[in-house]
């Protein structure tokens, strides 16, 4: 009687990790709802800056991000022009403003914004197509140079936008 308690304890220790592999669950989500069986393509214009102050590395950071969302985050192949999915448009504002001021009159925080126009068409299904606007901004203290902050707060900003518009696109949330 002792030696099948030890045996039934011994075997349930066995069995348990099995149990335990042959019961999880596996769920894969890479945020996108594309039906693959009809779009297979994107193409993605470079985004050229448009705006009164111009920031060259801002147009480079976010033309390779936009791409790279789009490949690390789809099965979809890109390609120069004429895609099932197309993205194109223009960023059309880099732009600081004074955000808070001091009991002196001096500012104390300044708000750097970074806008971008897009235009989206799904050849598969046009009532998808549209143009809008994606902004967003970063606040920081106004005794810092911007040439000091530009590039972290770009690099947030730029992910940030990039992030919308593959919402946008190809989330359909």
């Amino acid at each position: 009687m002792a030696w099948t308690k030890i045996m039934r304890r011994y075997s349930a220790i066995v069995l348990l990790p099995f149990l335990i592999m042959a019961c999880t669950i596996s769920y894969k989500f890479n945020g996108s709802s594309i039906n693959y069986d009809k779009v297979k393509t994107i193409s993605i214009e470079d985004f050229p800056i448009k705006s009164a102050y111009v920031y060259a590395p801002l147009g480079t950071r976010f033309n390779d991000e936009i791409r790279n969302i789009f490949i690390r985050q789809t099965r979809l192949q890109l390609v120069k022009t004429n895609g099932d999915l197309q993205i194109d448009g223009e960023i059309t504002g880099y732009n600081q403003y004074n955000e808070a001021v001091q009991a002196d009159g001096y500012s104390s925080k300044t708000k750097l914004t970074i806008t971008v126009n897009v235009r989206f068409v799904n050849n598969t299904n046009h009532a998808e197509d549209f143009e809008q606007q994606f902004s967003a901004f970063r606040t920081y203290d106004s005794s810092q140079l911007l040439t000091a902050v530009q590039d972290p707060l770009i690099g947030e900003m730029v992910q940030e936008i990039v992030e919308q518009i593959f919402n946008a696109t190809v989330a359909n949330w």
